[in-house]
């Protein structure tokens, strides 16, 4: 039996703003070592990471002296970036997933495509308070537009209630994970890219 090829990457990005370093490896056991500076995500991301599957690191050094935006964002950009070069030319992939996660009070849900045709549909229903301990929860559609963007994906999220705004984002993060583990798992049966058009890289 052939053994498969790693799926791994690993992408730095500095910045005068941001220091962000990301290995990932789609088929882990979610092993992770996560430290952003940003407590909530550090949490929300050590999630997404044990949801997915993932081994890997997740390090960060940003200007959280002002505030979380350019810390978030940056990961966003990164984490996308090294999901899309660990995925390689996608041969054999299932493309599409899907996942429901409840968290107490909330649901999510996420549906993504690893289409190479980026785009963010944000349907959360539920108003969230503007803070989650001290993150902004703002950042939460920033992250999410840039990881889409940068993975090449697309990704639906929708949120269609839910009373607790940690609750919620803690939905996001895991079904987000789920979803995408799903999409990226290889199903024998497809015989090179999962597309009519033959390409999706």
């Amino acid at each position: 039996m052939t053994e498969l090829k790693k799926r791994v990457a690993k992408i730095e990005r500095n910045t005068n703003e941001t220091k962000i370093a990301i290995e990932i490896e789609l088929d882990g056991e979610g092993k992770a070592e996560v430290n952003t500076g940003v407590p909530f995500m550090d949490h929300m991301l050590d999630l997404f990471m044990k949801h997915g599957l993932f081994n890997g690191k997740i390090i960060a050094d940003g200007d959280t002296h002002i505030d979380d935006h350019h810390t978030t964002e940056d990961i966003g950009i990164v984490l996308g970036q090294a999901i899309r070069e660990a995925l390689g030319d996608k041969k054999g992939i299932k493309r599409y997933g899907n996942a429901f996660v409840p968290m107490d009070d909330a649901l999510a849900q996420v549906v993504v495509d690893c289409s190479n045709r980026p785009h963010l549909e944000y349907r959360v229903e539920p108003a969230l308070k503007e803070k989650a301990g001290t993150f902004d929860t703002e950042l939460l559609h920033e992250f999410l537009w840039k990881f889409a963007l940068e993975a090449r994906m697309n990704v639906h999220v929708i949120v269609p209630y839910g009373h607790n705004t940690h609750h919620i984002i803690e939905a996001i993060f895991k079904a987000l994970a789920r979803a995408i583990d799903d999409a990226v798992q290889i199903d024998p049966r497809v015989k090179g890219v999962p597309s009519t058009k033959g390409l999706l890289t």
